[in-house]
């Protein structure tokens, strides 16, 4: 039995999608009702880190798990992985990122991730770290700015990451997951195939939807203020430390894992936007 926590998100959802009805899955999630991935073989069930009896009922007979967590205040992964140990899990496959690997990271979110990583190697359970780069499904934010002006607005819109397909993610976590004895103790950074910025995804996403679209690059201070709205500020502060690695150059290097590991070429942005055209339109 493999379980997919994170089940409603990018990764997970994907996870589950690609095993659905080759393998007995169990779906975690603290709404079920927002999973939409359903098949043979395929159990949803109900559970929160926080709650230890929903976690030991999620985790029985489990040989491997997917471990997706983002709250950055709770011990999210340290309660998975007592829970985990006990029940008798095999290997614990955990989304991380690559920002740990950055000595100039020092941020709220990159320390957490560290923790959790050490709180996983430390635990006795094999694992795997999948560090994943920038997210190219982040860029949805952009959507009702784009539906309603056809604008889209980010900080420093000339810098370049080498962002990732969640689904490209998702095949490496697959193979993580189903082929034991090969990728137990390794951390795989995943980047897509090239670095791209803000200002030149803008431009990609016009010449999909067929329509105009204008970029405007943020000051700092309009940043952090659109930033405050929806975060405390520690992790606000986390954000823009980002962005700043991501100005000097950080984020940019192109790593050929999902190619190795897969067999074929990771999407670029295009064939994500292309694949998501509709959120945009």
């Amino acid at each position: 039995m493999i379980l997919v926590t994170g089940a409603t998100g990018p990764v997970g959802r994907e996870v589950a999608r690609l095993l659905c009805g080759k393998r007995p899955l169990r779906l975690l999630a603290r709404d079920p009702g927002r999973v939409r991935v359903t098949g043979p073989g395929v159990e949803t069930v109900r559970a929160d880190y926080a709650d230890r009896a929903s976690l030991d009922a999620a985790l029985r007979g489990v040989d491997a798990a997917l471990l997706v967590t983002n709250r950055v205040t709770e011990p999210d992964d340290a309660r998975f992985v007592r829970a985990a140990r006990d029940a008798g899990v095999r290997h614990v496959v955990k989304l991380s990122m690559l920002a740990v690997t950055e000595p100039a990271a020092d941020d709220l979110i990159t320390r957490t991730q560290c923790r959790n990583e050490d709180v996983i190697r430390e635990s006795g359970l094999a694992w795997t770290f999948l560090r994943a780069r920038t997210f190219m499904s982040n860029t949805l934010s952009w959507a009702p700015g784009i539906r309603t002006e056809g604008v889209v607005r980010a900080l420093y819109g000339t810098s370049r990451v080498a962002c990732v397909d969640p689904r490209d993610i998702a095949a490496v976590a697959v193979r993580a997951l189903t082929e034991p004895g090969r990728h137990e103790g390794r951390a795989y950074g995943l980047s897509g195939p090239e670095a791209i910025s803000a200002a030149d995804q803008t431009a990609q996403l016009a010449q999909i939807l067929g329509r105009p679209l204008r970029f405007e690059e943020l000051t700092r201070s309009e940043a952090e203020e659109q930033l405050l709205r929806r975060h405390p500020r520690p992790v606000a502060e986390a954000f823009l430390a980002s962005a700043e690695r991501q100005r000097a150059g950080a984020k940019a290097t192109v790593l050929p894992t999902v190619r190795h590991l897969t067999g074929r070429p990771a999407r670029t942005f295009r064939d994500w936007a292309a694949d998501h055209a509709a959120a945009f339109a």
